[in-house]
């Protein structure tokens, strides 16, 4: 009976031809965009889980609000997590990472390479997460001072063989220094919300230690088996109390316990994130890579699993809309003595086959533009990983499930014809109106007019930021990196490309108002006295006297730094945030206390003169309101920052290269420009912009091929009475109008039921950002007119050849 079906259900799908296709194109297009959305879901739900112990893994984090700064952090004290295994027991492990060096210069050969992704790590590395070694011993890896674990391909890179245990390499860090390659290890998995190249010892951290209050270190619990998260954060309070509460009670005098910390209004807590949450709900400062966003999972799986939707009620729609074409078939076969379960069991077998046969199609879809869709979503996913028994076994369920639910309604509504009245033909006039294909249509619709709106919104947030005052000119301005490696020669560089044609300024740029720059914090007080109501926790950046001009900054009280004054080397700017925190109307003469000077370790209370407010900048992402921030003079030269008016960058590019090569012999000329760096802050919702825009024009052409199919449809149905209009004096229009208005309806429908649902799902989305737009209400109209206009279009089309058609030849064929 099984081969029966199949074979009745072959011949079904040849001989309706157009309908077959209709429906195969849809559903392999919806199949298509569920499989690569399937992917990319499940790539950026096994981040971190290769690690064996990933259940027990936990990155301690530092909430700060002190002083009017807010401060989310991923990171900790340098001795938190040896003062945590000390003190309690359910420490199996610890390890910290130290990235605040930032990239380092690596010897090959003669000349060096940037390489970005390092970092030093504890010797305990390894025993909290799984990195398997190709060469050496791992567990004294990183015991010593000197030495380096690096990765199978880095490896390759540097000596053509991952034989390199043994070897040494060369870093310049201001000065040269050798480490011995102690491990080869795999290439870190894409998958891990670390991905490092070089990992060097914590030895080699260039660091003032045992600072309880200075947080620059990520540190990982590994927790013993049993351990709860909620159990053990209670340890982390007794930690603050122990060792941080003492450290701040030095520069504090009015702070006696920790609920005075809280009292004051201020807050200092520690807690723990899942490792494998890291990636997806971790939006904290500094990451050690681009995260993702579990929202945008929810996004992308609700469009995958709405886009099939879609290409299922194409399928019930058009099943259902031709049904009249085999209710003879269902009435013949009825009084044979066919049963319904057998008529079921066919129809079911049809839609099965049609979903398999889409199967192939789509993933053929897949195929062919898994490269493009990698692009766009910033992934390395592959179709082999379709062919892994999980996935396989999922894909081949898929269509089955496709099939049985696609043509459920459309079995059970045409097994249920009576066979006495489809043979007296009374069937037909149930097939013009349909309360379930309306509801499906609008359904359509609705998907779409929600996917537009969406794609409007996010497009509409990204070319706010790209288009908002940020309080500094982000445009032309060259950013050359890595400076600090010319050591004395850094300022006569600066000053050598300052006088090229087309550079306008030079400034040592160690600190930009970009996310991942540079981040020194200091807390001052209004008083020599610091206690918990004066005082001020910011940011401070040492910069030059050419910064703020170089980078169009506005002073909009008091002056800038200049050569003029010796007595600038304690003198400070604030931003605006910063006046309004201190409760100064005019904040210029007055002084401010901090224990730290500069760069150097913390000690003496040192006073500096305020002499200049600077006009609120964005130095962050816009997610976050604008913080307090601090200008004293100093030189980082990690970067140095051009303002250049020439229209040929190019030439000036290789200008500046080529003074780079004379003042640095053998170091890599690496650069950026300046508004590059402030795109890359925004490269998620970019991401995610451009997959909505793709997602949303499938999930429009999908509804337009299943209403293309019902219109046709619909208009050989009504043909004789199209045939008697035009015999009546109907013109096209007329006709088309009629078997429009109809369609016009149920998208008008759509729309209501569209526009709050997509209404809170963008409010929902734009929270994210602290300065955001406005939802208009011209978005709605926008999408409500384009879903229109789309429908007409693709209705019109066949409602026009109907129109057209010869009335005595329709009324000679009927």
């Amino acid at each position: 009976m099984i081969k029966n079906y199949f074979k009745i259900a072959w011949r079904n799908l040849l001989k309706n031809k157009t309908f077959s296709l209709i429906n195969i194109t849809g559903l392999a297009s919806g199949l298509a965009c569920f499989i690569l959305i399937a992917l990319y879901v499940a790539d950026e739900l096994s981040y971190d889980k290769f690690n064996e112990k990933a259940e027990r893994i936990y990155r301690v984090n530092s909430d700060i609000v002190f002083g009017g700064n807010n401060l989310h952090l991923a990171v900790t004290a340098d001795p938190m997590g040896t003062a945590l295994k000390k003190d309690c027991p359910e420490v199996e492990e610890y390890v910290r990472f130290y990235t605040s060096s930032g990239s380092k210069l690596v010897k090959k050969g003669s000349s060096f390479i940037n390489e970005d992704n390092v970092a030093h790590a504890d010797s305990t590395l390894f025993d909290v997460f799984t990195l398997p070694a190709i060469a050496g011993d791992t567990k004294t890896a990183l015991n010593e001072p000197n030495t380096v674990v690096i990765t199978e391909s880095t490896a390759k890179k540097y000596f053509g063989t991952t034989d390199a245990v043994g070897k040494t390499i060369e870093t310049n860090d201001n000065t040269s220094t050798v480490y011995k390659i102690t491990a080869v290890i795999k290439d870190i998995p894409h998958n891990s919300h670390f991905n490092f190249d070089f990992i060097f010892s914590m030895d080699n951290a260039d660091y003032s230690w045992g600072q309880f209050t200075s947080h620059n270190f990520f540190t990982y619990l590994l927790l013993k088996k049993g351990t709860t998260q909620q159990a053990f954060e209670k340890k982390l309070d007794l930690y603050l109390a122990k060792y941080v509460l003492p450290s701040l009670q030095q520069n504090n005098a009015d702070i006696k316990s920790v609920e005075d910390i809280k009292k004051s209004g201020n807050t200092l807590q520690y807690s723990l994130m899942p490792m494998t949450d890291i990636h997806l709900h971790s939006d904290r400062f500094p990451e050690m890579a681009v995260n993702g966003n579990i929202q945008y999972v929810y996004i992308f799986s609700a469009v995958a699993l709405f886009v099939l939707l879609l290409a299922c009620v194409n399928f019930m729609n058009l099943s259902t809309a031709r049904s009249a074409n085999r209710a003879k078939e269902v009435g013949i076969r009825k009084v044979l003595g066919t049963e319904k379960r057998s008529l079921i069991g066919q129809f079911l077998t049809e839609s099965t086959l049609m979903a398999f046969i889409s199967l192939f199609f789509a993933v053929l879809i897949v195929w062919l533009s898994i490269s493009y869709f990698n692009d766009l979503s910033g992934k390395e996913l592959s179709i082999n990983s379709l062919f892994k028994p999980t996935y396989l076994f999922v894909l081949l369920l898929l269509p089955v499930a496709v099939g049985l639910l696609a043509g459920s309604y459309p079995a059970f509504f045409l097994s249920s014809f009576k066979p006495i009245t489809v043979l007296k033909g009374k069937i037909n006039a149930g097939f013009k109106r349909s309360i379930l294909r309306n509801v499906l249509v609008v359904f359509q619709f609705a998907t779409s007019i929600i996917l537009i709106i969406g794609t409007i919104v996010v497009y509409r947030q990204l070319n706010f930021i790209q288009t908002t005052k940020l309080g500094f000119k982000k445009d032309q301005v060259l950013v050359v990196n890595n400076t600090y490696a010319l050591g004395n020669n850094a300022t006569a560089f600066k000053n050598e490309i300052a006088k090229l044609a087309g550079v306008s300024s030079a400034t040592f740029a160690g600190f930009l108002p970009v996310s991942n720059s540079s981040r020194s914090d200091y807390t001052y007080s209004k008083e020599a006295v610091m206690n918990t109501k004066n005082l001020l926790s910011s940011q401070t950046w040492g910069i030059d006297y050419d910064y703020i001009n170089t980078l169009g900054m506005e002073i909009i009280k008091g002056r800038n730094f200049s050569k003029e004054f010796g007595s600038d080397s304690t003198a400070i700017i604030i931003n605006e945030t910063a006046g309004k925190v201190l409760g100064y109307d005019d904040p210029i003469g007055k002084k401010l206390y901090s224990t730290y000077d500069g760069d150097a370790t913390p000690g003496a209370s040192v006073s500096f003169n305020i002499i200049g407010v600077v006009k609120n900048f964005h130095f962050e992402s816009l997610r976050q309101p604008v913080a307090p921030l601090m200008f004293k003079l100093g030189d980082r030269t990690g970067a140095t920052a051009f303002k250049v008016n020439t229209s040929d960058i190019k030439n000036l590019v290789s200008k500046v290269e080529s003074k780079w090569k004379t003042m640095a012999s053998g170091l890599p000329f690496s650069y950026q420009f300046l508004d590059d760096s402030f795109d890359n802050m925004y490269r998620v919702e970019q991401r995610t912009g451009k997959l909505g825009l793709t997602f949303a024009i499938i999930a429009i052409l999908i509804a337009c091929l299943g209403l293309f199919g019902l219109a046709t449809y619909m208009a050989e149905q009504r043909i004789k009475e199209i045939g008697v209009r035009k015999v009546l004096g109907a013109t096209v229009s007329d006709i088309t109008a009629m078997l429009s208005k109809d369609f016009v309806k149920l998208v008008l429908v759509a729309a209501v039921f569209a526009f709050p649902l997509a209404w809170w799902a963008m409010n929902k989305w734009l929270q994210d950002f602290a300065f955001r737009i406005n939802i208009g209400w011209w978005v709605f109209v926008i999408a409500g007119v384009t879903a229109l206009l789309i429908a007409l279009l693709t209705v019109s089309s066949q409602a026009i050849k109907a129109a057209l058609s010869n009335p005595v030849k329709s009324l000679r064929t009927e």
